[in-house]
């Protein structure tokens, strides 16, 4: 399903502030989820238009009577109690002091928060500097990707801002191709660090198999919105499709000058 999409506020991007669903917003039942007549309702109409469609939760939203439903796969829509009308897009809050809140973004980046902290540490490729850890970076990438082999390269300026780079596979071709077959030899090795420096380099390295986690990371990838490479996930949620420069990603995480 499909619903026609608006972005009304385009021009006001630079005055868009982090704020978590419900955080600073005094507004009541914002992390609760709505109460169950209303669940089964929107539940029961949205089966109506599509069996597939799998809703992993609803929540009130401080429009009265309009709710929040969070998607498994496909996204965020806004649903009436009644379940009788739906919207797609996003919700803003003009605060005060004029800033725009985008409310639907700030719940995105708890999700994603959610879904990495299931994540196991053991089951990434981590690039650790030697000394204190001032900043953590997820990272989806893929070893064919230009722009992934360009953001590796900076790896040990990265480090040396105390930025700890923990790589999660996301083959841009899917699954049982060529590129995966690499990530999940990377995966596999003795000395994934290694592997996965060799295969950004464009080595050719002997295909290794294991039950590697790279298949259900790139399904992760694609369940918080992941559509390119490199995708760089802050400790805060937050996305950012595409490289960045070392220095300009210290400085986004709080540990560069400036």
């Amino acid at each position: 399903m499909r619903l026609p999409r608006l972005n009304l506020f385009g021009a006001l991007a630079l005055l868009f502030a982090p704020l978590a669903w419900g955080a600073d917003v005094s507004e009541p039942g914002m992390s609760a989820e709505a109460d169950v007549i209303v669940i089964d309702t929107i539940r029961a109409r949205l089966s109506l238009v599509d069996r597939d469609l799998e809703v992993a939760r609803i929540l009130p939203t401080p429009l009265v009577g309009l709710y929040l439903v969070e998607l498994k796969r496909q996204g965020f829509l806004y649903a009436t109690g009644d379940g009788q009308y739906l919207i797609e897009g996003d919700m803003y809050r003009v605060l005060d002091a004029g800033t725009v809140v985008n409310l639907t973004d700030a719940r995105r980046n708890v999700l994603r928060r959610e879904m990495l902290s299931a994540v196991s540490r053991d089951e990434m490729i981590v690039f650790a500097p030697e000394g204190e850890v001032r900043a953590v970076l997820s990272v989806f990438t893929d070893v064919d990707c230009g722009y992934c082999r360009k953001l590796h390269k900076e790896m040990p300026r990265l480090n040396e801002f105390g930025i700890e780079v923990r790589y999660l596979a996301y083959p841009r071709s899917g699954v049982a191709t060529a590129s995966y077959d690499k990530m999940v030899t990377a995966w596999c090795s003795e000395d994934p660090q290694d592997a996965i420096t060799r295969l950004k380099l464009g080595q050719e390295l002997a295909a290794l198999s294991c039950d590697s986690p790279v298949a259900e990371q790139y399904e992760l990838g694609q369940s918080i919105g992941v559509r390119g490479t490199p995708a760089l996930i802050l400790e805060s949620g937050e996305m950012l499709p595409g490289y960045l420069p070392a220095d300009e990603l210290a400085k986004r995480l709080g540990v560069g000058d400036g």
